[in-house]
């Protein structure tokens, strides 16, 4: 089957009741939900599970919410099935996930890490300096000449460069509103202003990775035992001595999705594991796949975000 791979999502992809069906029938879920409340010292397992829905999409709360149950469907699977990925990678903030898989981050450490970072991003920039939008339709040169076009009005920069055709840019409003337009002007089928609350992964965000690389310098980080992909360079970290400076990087810099997806092709990734919330990054290899006809007919994508979803991956790996 080739080699295997994990993905784990980013913000946004969180939802109210999510992991509450794992939570009911699998200890090693219950037990990662427990250790969240205890390490964050809040009921971070009531928030995922009944919400309410304004305090779960707060960054500072969205970010430790998904990671937690992230991990918990990960170690179901580990437990249930006793697969193992070859590789791993998570979208911003699930790049986290993939270092708590490798080995690396405790899980406490990486869910009070998280929460830390999300209060860090949302304190960078003032509500209603920056913001973030989706330009839908056009190839990555064409958005870099929107962004460069737009640059006279501010700060723009590429932020998720999710799959062919999707990107997200990022940076202070007049300068996103102007990007947009002239990604409008060469095509795009649609650019569209985010619901965020600040424009993540540009420069903006730099006081932010300052306090980050802070908190980072207490944290202990072990050597991994699994291939992880950074978003920032979209390829292998070396070693644990690479992780502190990737992280605090990442928080300012472009994530290098549809890179990241292409390198796992390239080195014989057959089967894609997205784990937590949403199937948004499912989509993304799907549609990144369809750029390369070549892997179409051997690869395959599971997402597992629920008991019904996990119940399928079971069938299929038993």
């Amino acid at each position: 089957m080739g080699k295997v791979a994990f993905l784990f999502p980013g913000q946004g992809a969180q939802y109210v009741g999510m992991g509450k069906d794992i939570y009911d029938k699998y200890p090693k879920a219950a037990e990662v939900f427990d250790k969240a409340n205890e390490s964050l010292g809040m009921d971070i397992k009531k928030m995922c599970f009944e919400g309410p829905e304004e305090q779960l999409v707060k960054t500072e709360n969205t970010q430790p919410a998904i990671l937690t149950t992230s991990i918990a469907f990960l170690r179901v699977i580990e437990e249930e099935l006793g697969l193992e990925a070859d590789v791993t990678a998570g979208l911003s903030l699930g790049e986290y996930c993939s270092l708590v898989y490798s080995g690396a981050l405790s899980f406490e450490d990486a869910v009070k890490l998280v929460k830390k970072r999300g209060k860090y991003m949302q304190e960078a920039v003032p509500v209603g300096k920056g913001t973030m939008a989706a330009i839908i339709g056009l190839e990555r040169d064409e958005v870099e000449e929107a962004i460069a076009g737009a640059s006279s009005s501010g700060i723009v920069e590429g932020a998720n460069y999710n799959c062919p055709g999707q990107i997200v840019i990022s940076g202070e409003v007049p300068a996103v509103e102007k990007a947009c337009e002239l990604a409008k002007e060469k095509g795009a089928k649609r650019a569209l202003i985010l619901p965020v609350s600040a424009p993540f992964h540009c420069q903006m965000l730099k006081p932010a990775g300052v306090k980050l690389n802070e908190e980072l310098e207490n944290v202990t980080l072990s050597p991994m035992n699994k291939q992880v992909i950074s978003n920032v360079t979209a390829s292998y970290i070396g070693n644990e001595s690479e992780i502190q400076g990737l992280l605090t990087d990442q928080v300012s810099k472009s994530v290098l999705w549809e890179d990241t997806i292409e390198l796992m092709l390239k080195d014989g990734v057959e089967t894609f594991i997205e784990i937590g919330p949403g199937k948004s990054i499912t989509g993304f290899i799907k549609k990144t796949i369809r750029k390369h006809k070549e892997y179409k007919k051997v690869v395959s994508t599971y997402n597992v975000e629920d008991l019904d979803s996990l119940n399928k991956l079971i069938e299929e790996f038993k």
